[in-house]
């Protein structure tokens, strides 16, 4: 593992990258503002692929809203109007998306600068959340730890709190397996039978529709460009695919297949224990260097809204307990 000085915080907080390496040809840069996968290079016939969207400098994360290769968090995706009630105590959160709260709130997790520590070859990235943090209750030690093995990329999240909590922590990176263009070529597979049809703002309904007859149905290799542009209120109302897919007979011990990627080349599996994973397909996406659609995310995670909805897996903690899920990005050449 190699380490250099990434960048600078206006208050002269310093930021560095990690470098990891597998000897299959894998190599992840992370750095830790924000935890975030920065860059995630895959060997191809022609060397090497960086198959992630992010900057090479500090300063344009600091006002990135895509949340690039960032851990979202203390809850990932959203919440509806940033609230919940938890043990019979309302708590109100910090809103930033149409009135709702959105990866954690307006100073959420990925704009955090988190302790490193290089434990062999794998990274340890830990955050503590004071309680009141962005309005959501209780002390949360949260750890990330990111590790190459074999052509994976396997991520760790774990997470501890002194008082009843919620939590939901993921992986933001958006991916790109040719290296440049659009993601429409690209082909994908999620194992879901079951999607999470939303509102006008993106919030779940509550109902859990089955994906077959619909665009949504992507349970065999799909070109996302022929599904994306169907005349579905659902893909209106994302501006295309930005839904939480249930995963079959879910969540697991250890990980399971979840989607399948291909393009270019290059097949990238996810395996999670998470009971779903958010396809958001880069819609919001724009300008320069990283235009509409050029990046797909694939966040494994519980479902939106949880808190708000008893009939969905519960997302609580509490103290005494931890929070553990672990996900792994599977490359292969195709």
């Amino acid at each position: 593992m190699q380490t250099h000085l990434f960048g600078r915080l206006p208050d002269g907080t310093a930021v560095h990258a990690y470098s990891l390496r597998d000897p299959g040809g894998l190599n992840a840069t992370i750095i830790q503002y924000g935890a975030r996968l920065a860059a995630l290079e895959v060997p191809v016939a022609a060397g090497a692929r960086n198959v992630t969207l992010g900057f090479e400098t500090l300063e344009p994360y600091l006002t990135d809203g895509a949340h690039l290769g960032a851990i979202a968090g203390r809850y990932a995706n959203r919440i509806a109007g940033g609230r919940f009630v938890l043990d019979g105590r309302e708590h109100r959160l910090s809103v930033n998306n149409g009135g709702n709260t959105l990866h954690g709130g307006a100073d959420g997790f990925a704009a955090r600068v988190w302790q490193a520590e290089p434990e062999g070859e794998t990274l340890l990235l830990r955050l503590v959340s004071p309680d009141g943090d962005q309005g959501f209750p209780g002390r949360l030690t949260a750890e990330v730890r990111y590790r190459l093995q074999g052509g994976d990329l396997v991520i760790d999240y774990s997470a501890t709190t002194d008082a009843p909590t919620v939590v939901n922590l993921t992986n933001h990176a958006y991916f790109n397996l040719a290296g440049a263009g659009t993601v429409l070529d690209h082909a994908i597979e999620i194992a879901a039978d079951r999607f999470l049809p939303v509102d006008q703002a993106l919030i779940p309904t509550g109902e859990l529709q089955p994906v077959a007859g619909t665009p949504f149905d992507l349970r065999r290799l799909t070109r996302i460009g022929a599904r994306i542009g169907a005349d579905d209120p659902q893909l209106h109302l994302g501006g295309g695919f930005d839904h939480c897919f249930v995963l079959a007979d879910a969540p697991h011990p250890a990980p399971q297949p979840a989607a399948r990627v291909e393009a270019e080349g290059i097949v990238m599996e996810v395996l999670t224990t998470e009971p779903a994973v958010q396809f958001y397909s880069g819609n919001f996406l724009s300008g320069q260097p990283f235009a509409w659609r050029t990046g797909l995310c694939l966040e494994t995670q519980h479902y939106p809204d949880s808190p708000n909805r008893p009939s969905f897996p519960s997302t609580v903690l509490r103290p005494g307990g931890t929070y553990w899920s672990r996900t792994i990005y599977r490359f292969a050449k195709r």
